[in-house]
């Protein structure tokens, strides 16, 4: 996994806007409808050049596909595992029952038509015997970077964690939610070690891990919280079991909405349990108003030495542009937590293209937002390379 050696690395947490010809294909796909998949493939193949080719224009250093060929960062699953059918009820998040009117405010947007809270469920046990879908996404990727003539300094490909795959297609087959999150993460092995085989980075997206606690978890204690945390991070290791840790970044968020976010759980609660995992690398929301104080976290729990940080220093809900000079300053305040300049990328908090047809940010809005942050990072690294020549 690549350092910042010698300046400021670029990244992003991994989904970027569908354009709408395959959005709406992606969601009549999922609604079972018939689709032709040989069109599909060459919409999806003509999306991802486009996002790779944007991305580097944009300064990113490393860069995906974008999840363009995918429904949802996570809704993806049923569509390549066996074993799920009928319906999941998620729960209302903590603060959308306390805020009715915002909840109205999210209700009218109407923000797409994919399985975001009511996906399939689990009726059967999970099976995944065709890899198809993963090789065709690998495939389609590596395409697009042979077709580069300055490619990414390093690809990666983003997969659902055992976790948020086990809290958004809910519970409906296995005797224990235990047996049912090890299930999934046996079975999802075989995705993560065909993307490692690949030749690219693989980020296990895990918005559980925090999220949860206002969602499916609300009504427990912190402390029942913290043990299924662990859970499933002692899961999502056993899925990795063969993988180099250093070939491996977790990405942990509070949920990709605009919304009050006033119940989430304090990073201190949970960062310790996260240096559990078996990865090289974190990325964390630290540039939205209800996170951009925690990198001072990193005081109390210092960074494992086996671990680079990559903290988000653009917002993925806001069509704000963050000026470079912010973004430099949110990179060298975690720099100073964590005492070593090449163990931080810049990042985004959160995903532009979370499921097919929801998109917060406008797509020319998030290359900018990009841009932003290859700027910052030019002017973070003048800051903390000069220094330390002084």
């Amino acid at each position: 996994m690549k350092k910042s050696e010698s300046r400021i690395l670029t990244t992003h947490v991994g989904s970027l806007p569908r354009n709408a010809v395959l959005s709406e294909m992606l969601i009549r796909q999922e609604q079972g409808e018939a689709i032709n998949l040989a069109e599909l493939e060459r919409v999806s193949a003509e999306a991802v050049h486009h996002v790779v080719r944007k991305q580097l224009e944009a300064g990113v250093d490393i860069g995906n596909d974008g999840e363009q060929p995918r429904i949802g960062f996570q809704t993806y699953v049923p569509q390549r595992m066996r074993g799920f059918g009928g319906e999941s009820k998620r729960p209302i998040p903590q603060d959308m029952r306390e805020f009715p009117d915002f909840m109205a405010i999210m209700e009218k947007r109407r923000m797409g038509r994919a399985k975001v809270f009511n996906a399939p469920q689990a009726i059967a046990e999970v099976q995944y015997e065709d890899l198809s879908g993963v090789q065709q996404e690998c495939r389609l990727f590596r395409s697009s970077l042979d077709q580069t003539s300055q490619p990414f300094a390093e690809p990666f490909m983003t997969a659902a964690s055992p976790g948020i795959i086990c809290t958004t297609m809910l519970n409906a087959h296995y005797d224990s939610y235990e047996r049912y999150v090890f299930a999934v993460a046996e079975q999802m092995r075989k995705e993560y070690e065909y993307i490692h085989a690949q030749g690219f980075v693989l980020q296990l997206d895990a918005p559980d891990l925090a999220m949860e606690r206002t969602f499916l978890f609300q009504d427990n204690s912190t402390q029942e919280f913290q043990k299924i945390v662990e859970m499933h991070i002692a899961a999502m290791n056993h899925a990795i079991q063969n993988l180099p840790r250093d070939r491996v970044r977790l990405h942990v968020c509070w949920g990709n909405y605009d919304g009050p976010h006033n119940h989430d759980v304090p990073l201190a609660d949970i960062l310790p349990i996260l240096y559990q995992a078996n990865v090289g690398a974190l990325c964390l929301e630290m540039s939205n108003p209800r996170h951009q104080h925690e990198y001072k976290v990193f005081r109390q729990y210092k960074l494992p030495t086996a671990m680079v940080l990559i903290p988000g220093v653009i917002d993925s809900t806001t069509n704000y542009i963050e000026p470079a000079e912010v973004v430099a300053d949110r990179i060298c305040q975690v720099v100073d937590v964590v005492g070593d300049r090449t163990r931080v990328l810049a990042g985004s908090d959160c995903g532009f293209g979370t499921f097919a047809g929801w998109e917060m940010v406008a797509e020319g809005v998030v290359w900018a937002k990009l841009k932003a942050c290859s700027d910052g990072a030019r002017l973070a690294t003048q800051r903390l390379w000069e220094k330390s020549e002084e």
